[in-house]
């Protein structure tokens, strides 16, 4: 069975940085695509930004584009999500999640497993 466990949430002011990880274990990571969504209280989850299993397609949110930058270690079994700039908006709980069904999706609905998600707060 899959795990994904988040790290590397906080408060930060606006204008700070923050590098987000998520431990994969329990099958084949370079098998995965990887994504990261976010919750902000009272919303539905959003897509933030994806990651093929080798790399080569990446995917972003017009909201985080040029500011937010997902990357993967296939070798530790690692995806991070690197986010610059940061704004009150982005202020929600961050999740993680693996599928083996696409390359790659926006859609929360294709995505078989998630992490318990790690909380990011971002101070005007």
């Amino acid at each position: 069975q899959v795990q994904l466990v988040e790290s590397g949430g906080g408060l930060v002011q606006a204008g700070d940085s923050l590098r987000l990880s998520c431990a994969f274990s329990g099958r084949t990571f370079s098998s995965y695509a990887m994504t990261w969504f976010r919750q902000a209280p009272g919303k539905e989850r959003e897509f933030v930004a994806a990651i093929s299993w080798n790399t080569k397609m990446t995917s972003y949110a017009g909201s985080v584009k040029g500011r937010f930058t997902i990357s993967r270690d296939n070798a530790q079994n690692t995806v991070a999500l690197e986010m610059n700039s940061l704004e009150p908006e982005d202020t929600a709980v961050y999740y993680c999640a693996a599928t083996q069904r696409t390359t790659r999706s926006r859609d929360p609905d294709v995505y078989d497993y998630w992490g318990q998600g790690t909380q990011v707060t971002v101070s005007a």
